[in-house]
């Protein structure tokens, strides 16, 4: 089993900055991609950026050019900088990363007020 721990969500006004990081731990050889993904309440699960074990990024083309993923294989935790944060980012952030399987973590919020 694999753990997946987020931190660094909050509230934070249009045109600040927040960073998620997230943390695995457990039964881990090797974990290939990881990533971020919002949800809204009664919307579809969506990609916001990933990352592979290789260092190739991907990100949404909403948030293209403000936020960054990055990752510290060592310590098997993966981070989203996000800046000028924009009211339509407000969402329930969740990090997935694959090993044997996907995993979740259990999602941080993260609201952003005009």
């Amino acid at each position: 089993q694999v753990q997946l721990v987020e931190s660094g969500g909050g509230l934070v006004q249009a045109g600040g900055s927040l960073r998620l990081s997230c943390a695995a731990s457990g039964s881990i050889f090797r974990i290939n991609a990881m990533g971020w993904y919002r949800q809204a309440p009664g919307k579809q699960r969506e990609m916001v950026a990933t990352i592979t074990t290789g260092g190739s990024t991907y990100y949404a083309d909403s948030v293209k050019g403000r936020f960054t993923i990055s990752r510290d294989n060592a310590k098997n935790t993966v981070y989203l900088q996000m800046n000028s944060l924009k009211p339509e980012d407000t969402d329930v952030y969740y990090c997935r990363a694959i090993v044997d399987r996907v995993y979740w973590g259990q999602g941080t919020q993260v609201t952003v007020s005009s």
